[in-house]
């Protein structure tokens, strides 16, 4: 899960997402804060004005006390809440609904009732001596206040529902992406471990950037897959060609050692001759078998394999080899009888291969074990050893083409045998896998 959200989370659409998101909440909250201080000392100017206004009323009064009695009458029909009005006549006697009392915390407004209860909330005061006395008067910033509690309201209505859908339609996109970037990624790793012919499967919705970028990968791979063709096709080329000069080079070679007297050196050397002559022969037949298993042509031959009794049988083949060379080959085979549809010699070719390269790379005393099962209801063969075994950084190159490992330079062989085993595995749909058998190399054919 935190894979997922981590490889989410690095998409370029997701991250883009995210910073319009986030520009977009900065602006907006800028703006918000922006129009809640404008509105705010419009606000302010308001109460000042009407502070203003109601003052000019009082001093219209003749003397202290008209301003006195007006103050008491209009102060009988105000809210508090809302307007406090108070005047100290000359003689000291408070007239009005409060009056303004100071203690170590600051100013205070309190009730002129007999509780003498504090007012809550804050006020915007205006206070003017008239007539020997001191007239306050105090309007509530109550709408002041509660303008904080609008905005935030708009924030919440307005604001988050929209960075909540903005970032869910970044993740939709994200995901989509992130789709199409597999399919493209697939293809990739397809064409990188040999099947040329995958190819990026663009979709109807993918946008140009993408469908470019796919139609150029198939392109590419189109010529790749052509390029690796038009070689295939001129080493089969090659072997075929050549294969007539080698049979009629050991044809004479045949004929010169019937013609030269035996155990001299002319006749060694023709014997390492003909010997070096078999090799290459061997690497054109090899050639030529790899490229009609790699054209297809074998599966018209398929038939109904018994792998069971084929195993059987090449294990016994292969016993004496075992023996001559002092190692222990063992079968593990099921009771009954695991078929597959395929080419029973090609087939048997393939694990003669897997069996010839255990009895040659490992040494004496190495135990061959020929193994046959069921993996999820599919045939599995294993050839398994535990000699030296194959690096592992040199697994993938031992199944190309005339390769070998430094060890086996010594050895009988030309590098074409796991690529026939690779080829026929191909052929008949099974997955091929070299494993470490710890110690040992341990092969692996899932049908």
């Amino acid at each position: 899960m935190k894979t997922r959200i981590a490889q989410m989370w690095r998409s370029m659409p997701l991250r883009l997402a995210v910073l319009l998101v986030a520009l977009f909440s900065v602006v907006s909250l800028l703006s918000l804060a922006a129009s809640y201080a404008v509105t705010q000392s419009s606000f302010e100017q308001a109460i000042r004005a009407d502070l203003a206004q109601d003052l000019a009323g009082f001093r219209a009064a003749p003397n202290a006390r008209a301003v006195a009695l007006l103050v008491k009458a209009e102060s009988r029909e105000t809210d508090p809440n809302r307007l406090i009005l108070s005047y100290v006549s000359p003689s000291g006697q408070i007239y009005g609904n409060g009056a303004i009392a100071r203690d170590n915390e600051g100013f205070h407004i309190v009730s002129l009732d007999a509780d003498r209860a504090q007012y809550d909330g804050a006020y915007l005061t205006l206070t003017e001596p008239l007539y020997g006395g001191l007239l306050t008067i105090a309007r509530s910033r109550a709408e002041i206040a509660a303008l904080g509690d609008v905005f935030i309201n708009i924030l919440l209505i307005s604001l988050l529902p929209t960075v909540l859908i903005a970032l869910s339609g970044g993740l939709i996109l994200a995901r989509r992406s992130k789709r199409h970037v597999e399919v493209v990624g697939n293809a990739l790793d397809a064409m990188t471990t040999g099947n040329l012919g995958a190819r990026v499967k663009v979709g109807s919705r993918w946008s140009d950037d993408l469908h470019q970028i796919g139609g150029k990968l198939n392109q590419m791979a189109g010529a790749q897959e052509a390029s690796v063709a038009a070689l295939k096709q001129v080493s089969l080329d090659i072997a075929h060609d050549l294969k007539t000069p080698i049979q009629r080079v050991s044809v004479h070679l045949d004929d010169l050692a019937r013609t030269t007297q035996p155990d001299t050196e002319q006749a060694d050397l023709i014997g390492k001759a003909q010997n070096e002559l078999i090799g290459i022969a061997s690497v054109f037949q090899s050639l030529l078998q790899l490229a009609q298993v790699e054209a297809g042509s074998p599966r018209t031959r398929f038939t109904h394999v018994d792998l069971t009794a084929l195993c059987h049988t090449l294990v016994e083949v292969f016993e004496p080899s075992a023996l001559e060379l002092d190692h222990v080959l063992r079968c593990d085979l099921p009771e009954r009888a695991m078929t597959v549809d395929g080419d029973r010699a090609l087939l048997g070719q393939m694990l003669s291969n897997l069996i010839e390269n255990a009895l040659r790379h490992t040494p004496p005393e190495t135990v061959i074990t020929v193994k046959l099962s069921s993996n999820e209801g599919r045939p599995m063969i294993t050839v398994a050893d535990n000699g030296p075994g194959i690096p592992a950084d040199e697994r993938e190159k031992a199944l190309q083409r005339l390769y070998r490992l430094d060890r086996s330079r010594n050895t009988p062989g030309n590098g074409l045998g796991l690529s026939l085993v690779e080829a026929v595995a191909n052929l008949h749909g099974a997955e091929l896998q070299l494993q470490d058998n710890a110690p040992g190399l341990r092969v692996t054919l899932r049908f």
